[in-house]
């Protein structure tokens, strides 16, 4: 994951990394929020999975991560709780 010009540059010229995908967003974070949300149990995270990102198809990801971390989505609820 980048943001800088450098690594556009190097995949431009044939020396970049050999996978990678180019996205476009914004977040509207405020400092320190996403580490505050995450203490609070409000993200599911996960190590990244190079097979998900790149070879399954984008409408399937979030599934696709879904199943690697053992979550049945049907059971997720919007309230965070502490174990």
């Amino acid at each position: 994951m980048s943001n800088t010009i450098d690594i556009l540059e190097a995949i431009a010229m044939d020396v970049g990394p050999e996978a990678y995908l180019l996205m476009l967003g914004c977040a509207g974070w405020g400092e320190g929020q996403l580490e505050e949300e995450i203490k609070q149990n409000a993200w599911l995270t996960t190590p990244v999975i190079d097979e998900i990102i790149f070879k399954t198809p984008a409408e399937q990801r979030w599934e696709a991560a879904m199943q690697r971390l053992g979550v049945d989505p049907g059971l997720l609820s919007d309230t965070a709780g502490h174990a």
